[in-house]
């Protein structure tokens, strides 16, 4: 071959590993845009061609169209109807059609019903969705600090599925045994925290036990701030989970130059620590109870049930369906107002 032929050859073999190396990492294009004061490295990087993606994955399904009013209750009309009883029955069918739609569309409305006998508490699906219906107006009422007025319905989580795509179980310890013996918890790919090294379950000290995710201390020599290595690299991971959960960088929450400061962070954060408390509050009050109705084979290895966090209704954006209003063709998913006042997020604490 000649000199000018390889040269050729070089250079083509150049630029297309230039294009690979282009759509591996996204790059071009990439969208910026300025979230804080300029400066401090308050911006939000995007790639159109995945937004675009997730624009189309993020969508609302077609509600079923109004009915005319029954003018009777649906407990008037149906037997056994502990929740919505007090809904019109024409309207309280169209709900169910839809909770068909949004949870099991391919097995119907057998999935939570023995069709023979449609007030039978069987099969077990029946209990669980009944306390789910409590647990979205329970969330509806009680959580506007984290879900505002767009609320959520059953899709918010399941979009189709019996289980939702983004749920976790208690991690068993065989899962960080290798080679080199016992890794710690850590030192393998995970859900949270992606092919890192940092810890694999960060859901459970967090989003289950109310662990504090405070690392960084406000004084330079702090005499009473313990926290190890490893307790850092635990909120870390949690972090990590929130960024691919809902699709953003670190400064969509914290100002770079103070990820500590609470005065210099943007109105999200404080969103978001709410958010965290209502997770929270899912998984024990409503998910962990219902165990003993799920088969072992609903269960995770340990036994657990499956529990919820950030990606869950996220599912890689900043807002769920992009802010859709879920719950405006059905007030009646939002519960009333919780008896408590959720109170504003203290400074300094997260």
């Amino acid at each position: 071959m000649s000199k000018f032929g390889m040269r050729m050859l070089a250079g083509v073999s150049a630029a297309l590993a230039l294009l690979l190396v282009i759509y591996a990492f996204e790059w071009p294009p990439v969208d910026s845009v300025q979230r804080g004061y300029r400066g401090l490295a308050m911006e939000e990087n995007s790639n159109p061609r995945v937004d675009r993606a997730k624009v189309r994955a993020n969508v609302l399904p077609e509600v079923a169209p109004p009915t005319d009013k029954a003018g009777q209750k649906a407990s008037q009309v149906y037997t056994n109807v502990k929740v919505l009883g007090d809904m019109d029955a024409n309207e309280f069918l169209r709900l169910m059609t839809d909770m068909t739609t949004w949870v099991s569309p391919e097995q119907g409305c057998a999935y939570c019903h023995d069709e023979n006998d449609l007030a039978a508490e069987r099969p077990y699906t029946k209990i669980v969705s009944r306390r789910m219906l409590e647990m979205v107006r329970y969330i509806n009422g009680s959580w506007k600090t984290h879900v505002a007025e767009t609320g959520v319905t059953c899709w918010a989580c399941h979009r189709g599925q019996p289980v939702p795509a983004s749920v976790w179980y208690a991690d068993s310890p065989k899962t960080a045994q290798g080679a080199a013996g016992n890794r710690a918890g850590q030192n393998v790919a995970s859900a949270a925290g992606g092919i890192t090294a940092l810890p694999v379950d960060p859901f459970t000290p967090f989003i289950k036990d109310g662990a504090d995710l405070r690392v960084i201390s406000a004084t330079a020599l702090p005499a009473g701030n313990r926290a190890s290595i490893k307790q850092t690299e635990w909120t870390y991971s949690l972090m990590m989970h929130f960024s691919k959960g809902l699709g953003v960088n670190c400064t969509y929450c914290h100002n770079s130059r103070s990820f500590f400061a609470w005065d210099q962070s943007t109105p999200q954060r404080t969103t978001a620590w709410y958010g965290i408390r209502m997770t929270r509050d899912i998984n024990t009050q409503f998910l962990e109870p219902l165990t003993p109705q799920f088969p072992a084979s609903r269960l995770g290895p340990l036994g657990d049930v499956a529990k919820v966090n950030c990606a869950t209704c996220h599912e890689g954006v900043y807002k769920p369906l992009y802010g859709a209003n879920m719950v405006k063709e059905y007030p009646i998913l939002v519960g009333p107002a919780p008896a408590r006042t959720a109170s504003a997020a203290p400074a300094g604490a997260k």
